[in-house]
Formats: C-alpha cells, sequence, structure tokens
C-alpha cells in the first residue's frame, strides 16, 4: 500500500521509533514505497513538500518538511554500526530554532550480556524530557519498556503467546492492557497463503478499536477492515473496509471502500521513472484527480526524473 507521506513524518517527528510491540525501528528505503539505491526522494503535496534522505545502506538520515519558506521541520538520524544513536527534531519558524519544541533522543547500547538499549530525549534548551529503557531476553526479543517523566514511572511489557498457528503479542502499561496484536494465516484452495493482523487497541484497559490487514505471502496488501467497539453487544462491529486491486504488474491500481451499503472506488495511475528501479514519480487518484509528485535521485549515477505539479 502506498504511504500517505505527511501521516509518516508526523509520526516520525512525535514518536519514539518504535513498531508495535515499541521497540525501536530503523526506517528505510522500503518503507516509502522506494526500491533501489536511493538518495533522495522530494514529495510535493498541496500543503508543502518533504525530502526524504537515505546513506548507501538505505537508512533514513534526514527527513524535511517544508512548509513555506521559513517554517520547516527537520529530523536528523545518526547510526553506528547499523544502529540508531541519536535522533534530533528541529523546528524552525520564522527561521529560527525553536530551543523549546526541538529535541535529541541518544541510544546508549549495551549488548555485554542480554540487549539494553538507553533512550534519552532532551530538548535544545536542556530541559530533560523523557528517558526509556528497552530490556531484551536472551534471544534479542523486546520484553520491557521504562518509561521514566519528570513525575513518574511507567513500565510496559510486552506478553507472546502461541496457540496452534496462532500467535499474538499483548502490550501492559503498568498492568493495563493497551494493545494485543494477533497473526495468523490461512491457505486458500488455489494454494496461496494469506497472513492476516487483527490489531486491537484498548483504552484504560477497555477495547475500543481494531484494525484487521489481510496481505499476500510478498507482504502485498489485500484488505483492511476497521471496527469499533459497541459496548452494547460486547463486540466489535465493523466500519470501513478497503479493498485492493492491483494490475498484471503487481502495481496498486484501485481501492474500493465499503461502509455500510455504501461503495466507493478511487483509482490510481501512475507514471514511472526511467531507472533500472522503476520507481513512480506521479500518482494521480481518481475520480478525486488529486496527484502526489516525486523527485527521486540515486546513489548510483543514473538518470533523476523530475516531475512538477502544473
Amino acid at each position: 500500500m502506498l504511504k500517505h507521506y505527511f501521516n509518516i513524518l508526523l509520526f516520525l517527528s512525535i514518536a519514539p521509533i518504535v513498531s508495535i510491540g515499541q521497540e525501536i525501528r530503523i526506517f528505510k528505503v522500503a518503507d516509502f514505497d522506494l526500491n533501489g539505491a536511493v538518495k533522495t526522494c522530494t514529495v510535493i503535496q498541496d500543503y508543502g513538500q518533504e525530502i526524504f534522505e537515505f546513506n548507501e545502506n538505505g537508512f533514513l538520515t534526514k527527513s524535511t518538511t517544508q512548509y513555506n519558506e521559513s517554517d520547516k521541520d527537520i529530523i536528523v538520524y545518526k547510526y553506528e554500526g547499523g544502529e540508531l544513536i541519536e535522533k534530533r527534531m528541529e523546528s524552525y519558524k520564522d527561521n529560527q530554532l525553536d530551543t523549546a519544541t526541538s529535541m535529541v533522543n541518544f541510544y546508549e547500547i549495551d549488548t555485554t550480556g542480554p540487549k539494553y538499549i538507553k533512550e534519552k530525549i532532551i530538548s535544545f534548551d536542556k530541559e530533560f524530557f523523557e528517558q526509556q529503557e528497552y530490556y531484551f531476553n536472551d534471544t534479542g526479543i523486546l520484553e520491557k519498556v521504562v518509561l521514566s517523566h519528570e513525575n513518574a514511572v511507567d513500565e510496559i511489557l510486552i506478553e507472546r503467546t502461541a496457540y496452534k498457528d496462532e500467535q499474538t503479542e499483548t502490550i501492559f502499561e503498568n498492568g493495563v492492557i493497551e494493545k494485543s496484536v494477533r497473526n495468523s494465516s490461512k491457505r486458500l484452495t488455489n494454494g496461496k497463503i494469506l497472513n492476516i493482523q487483527l490489531i486491537k487497541d484498548f483504552v484504560d484497559g477497555e477495547p475500543d478499536k481494531a484494525l484487521e490487514k489481510v496481505t499476500e505471502e510478498n507482504n502485498r496488501l489485500v484488505s483492511e477492515q476497521a471496527f469499533s467497539y459497541d459496548f452494547n453487544t460486547k463486540e466489535f462491529a465493523p466500519t470501513e473496509k478497503r479493498i485492493y486491486g492491483y494490475n498484471k504488474e503487481g502495481i496498486l491500481s484501485k481501492m474500493t471502500i465499503k461502509t455500510g451499503n455504501t461503495e466507493s472506488v478511487k483509482e490510481f495511475i501512475f507514471q514511472f521513472d526511467d531507472s533500472e528501479h522503476k520507481n513512480w514519480v506521479k500518482k494521480i487518484t481518481t475520480p478525486d484527480n488529486s496527484y502526489i509528485t516525486r523527485r527521486i535521485e540515486y546513489h548510483i549515477a543514473e538518470n533523476t526524473v523530475e516531475e512538477k505539479p502544473e
């Protein structure tokens, strides 16, 4: 599924770089629907532009949201030995760095025993914001995260269980369930295997919403079904379902949205660059008649295709 770049950059800005299980996550080229040795990708939309920069190993090293000539947010990532060691989030207003809202995350990694990571978050005006400690077991699986704030300490525990062909990961914060993720698979009569992931979110220990994602073996998204919890029936009720269609080249061609008794279809048209990687440089959505353009530069000398809004 194609990513919505503004949501990605917002996530990169305000969240610790964690996966569903709260583990620190490193973003790479493939996370942005890109292939090959991409050096930079500039995404142009009506609210401004995002610029993503990658090193030769495919790691995201810098992301910039440019709102206008004087306002922008920048995130810089530094690595050592394939591990993230620093993340700097810089916010500029009227071309001036806002030291109160700009943050730096430092990561200390200890592998002398079971892996342990300490993350310190400090504002540019040198005010302590938060500390997070990640504890792994002997096999490198994250088991616990301890968050230290100015006035409190929170503990996140990750519990993993298996039942038949299902694996479930449940996250508790201070003993209260926060999220559960159940992974299973189903073999179709034609031999294809579908992977099914059911994510349930809880608020104050009470079920709130859920999302079921179905993917094929190549991680291509087949469908997404959203649910909201009905406290009268004590069950999750379906709300919106999205079904994704692909052309014979495996490119996303349409998305069918079903809500109650209504159904709508969005179709996608892509233009691709002339590199061997065939990254798209323009995505047109109908019937909205909206589009997104990308400028892509590669580490290896190749032709860079540049598309500009009409």
